[in-house]
């Protein structure tokens, strides 16, 4: 088969195809601006934040979005924190997938999850948007359902009515005290992900 791509488009295309296949693009959903930066809804930018700090990274500030790169065992890890707002995040997604050549099953979406319990993580191929306006942005631009996302539990507490504010509300000092290590476990998942795949990784912190 490599043979035959090889004297189709040149004996390069075997070496950028293998190199795309060890770049990842792992995308933190949230809204840009200081007073959505503690919410719940932005639990995508708060993991990805978290990792650059573990790791003493920079985000820089560039199309459609804030980027940084990191670099472990071979794999590149590009970190994408949309600057688009929430309801247009499938926008910045697509182009930065498109501008490192980065195949779909390397890509990872990291949103709230409203059906989940505070702090549970979950790793899923495929699934709904489920009323989540930037999955919804996303189906829409990627035009499938199947693409791989890290769900964050931040529960359903919430009265009848008061969606909306709680989603876009602060957490509380309990939550606050529990999220370190949430988000910490978020890192190891991410890590996992890249490094041992994904159905190594829904077996080993789904539920977890």
């Amino acid at each position: 088969m490599w043979q035959f791509l090889n004297k189709l488009f040149g004996k390069n295309n075997h070496i950028e195809v293998q190199d795309s296949m060890k770049n990842f693009l792992i995308v933190g959903l949230g809204n840009i601006g200081e007073k959505y930066e503690n919410t719940r809804h932005n639990i995508g930018f708060k993991i990805l934040d978290y990792f650059a700090q573990q790791e003493d990274l920079t985000f820089e500030t560039q199309k459609l979005g804030a980027i940084c790169t990191y670099k472990l065992k071979g794999r590149t890890f590009i970190f994408l924190k949309p600057g688009t707002y929430m309801n247009l995040s499938g926008k910045a997604l697509l182009y930065w997938q498109t501008k490192e050549k980065i195949p779909l099953e390397n890509v990872l979406v990291i949103t709230d999850d409203l059906n989940l319990p505070f702090g549970s993580i979950r790793l899923k191929t495929k699934g709904s948007d489920g009323g989540h306006n930037g999955l919804k942005d996303i189906q829409d631009k990627l035009n499938t359902t199947k693409y791989n996302r890290l769900r964050f539990g931040i529960s359903d507490a919430f009265s009848k009515g008061r969606q909306i504010d709680y989603v876009l509300g602060e957490w509380t000092a309990e939550e606050s005290d529990k999220l370190k290590e949430r988000l910490g476990k978020s890192v190891e998942l991410i890590k996992s992900f890249v490094l041992a795949g994904v159905n190594t990784t829904m077996n080993t912190f789904n539920g977890k």
